[in-house]
């Protein structure tokens, strides 16, 4: 089983493949148990404050798994609110140079819990540092004006804020196959795009543009479109195309979960699933994403989760 890699996606694997190389650059961390379960325990609060959705996948784990997949998210989460979320005196800039310093250290940073946590993980599952370093690098891009002239250019960004949470989680996880890179690349791509259509309305009020503008032009929108929030049939068709692509991407990359341990299938399949019923919502609601942010109800996750899981279970491990 193998998957047929797209012009757009052959620079992304590359990307990945690369990154993978660098994972023997990581050495064991010594802590004291307690303050390193303690920084554990505020990783999957912070979990649970930020991602119902994530929190709720990764809760389909072992134990270990769990924690670490948390510790993970964490540190994405931090080092995202630095450029989203930063309201202090500093310069943003400074801040994220200084993340990626105390991140990357092979050290065990004391003084900060998230990053406890996640050099702690980096090291017990030999998680390649070149995808932080990636994943850091796709977050500084919301620093600059952020437009992206066509589909080529946004999932280069999807691959760096996405694709790699997803590289670095199948460490985590566990993988028998270096065919997996593929699979995982795509399906952060489609997550991603996921985010950018129900967060349009809100990431315009941050100045921050991620429909390629190509395709934008190719239905007759212009950003005053999108700032005037129309939900007009140039809207629908748009959405429509944009929608199209994303369950596409989804049911590209599902089977890669068949190289992943078999402990691991349920969670991520969870994630994928789940997320895409986000795209059910944007459609009931006519494509509005400019007055409400799309969302699956608790109920709308349980009740798929048993389906999920009994396709998670059908899937053959990939040879």
């Amino acid at each position: 089983m193998s998957l047929q890699v797209q012009s757009w996606e052959s620079r992304l694997v590359t990307w990945a493949q690369s990154a993978l190389e660098s994972q023997n650059a990581v050495s064991q961390v010594t802590a004291d148990r307690h303050m390193l379960d303690a920084a554990y325990a505020y990783c999957d609060q912070l979990t649970k404050a930020y991602s119902r959705t994530f929190d709720m996948a990764s809760g389909l784990l072992p134990p270990e798994k769990r924690r670490a997949t948390r510790a993970l998210y964490a540190f994405c989460r931090v080092s995202d609110n630095l450029v989203d979320s930063h309201d202090g005196p500093g310069d943003p800039r400074e801040d994220l140079v200084v993340w990626r310093e105390h991140i990357l250290t092979p050290r065990l940073p004391a003084d900060n819990p998230v990053a406890m946590a996640w050099s702690d993980t980096r090291a017990r599952y030999g998680i390649p540092w070149r995808y932080a370093e990636q994943l850091i690098n796709g977050v500084a891009c919301d620093l600059q004006e952020v437009r992206y002239a066509n589909f080529e250019q946004l999932a280069e960004y999807c691959y760096l804020v996405a694709s790699t949470v997803g590289l670095m989680a199948m460490h985590i996880i566990g993988f028998h196959s270096a065919d997996a890179i593929p699979y995982a690349v795509r399906l952060g791509v489609a997550l991603q795009l996921t985010n950018i259509l129900r967060d349009v309305a809100e990431d315009w009020q941050d100045g921050r543009l991620y429909l390629p503008r190509d395709e934008l032009a190719r239905f007759g929108l212009e950003e005053s479109d999108i700032e005037s929030g129309v939900v007009d049939d140039r809207w629908r068709d748009f959405m429509r195309f944009q929608i199209q692509r994303n369950r596409r991407l989804y049911a590209e990359s599902l089977p890669g979960i068949a190289y992943l341990d078999a402990d691991g299938r349920f969670a991520i399949a969870a994630a994928a699933e789940l997320y895409q019923g986000i795209l059910h919502d944007i459609e009931a609601h006519d494509y509005d994403v400019f007055t409400r942010r799309a969302h699956l109800s608790t109920w709308g996750k349980l009740r798929r989760l048993p389906g999920i899981w009994w396709r998670s279970k059908m899937v053959e491990s990939a040879p």
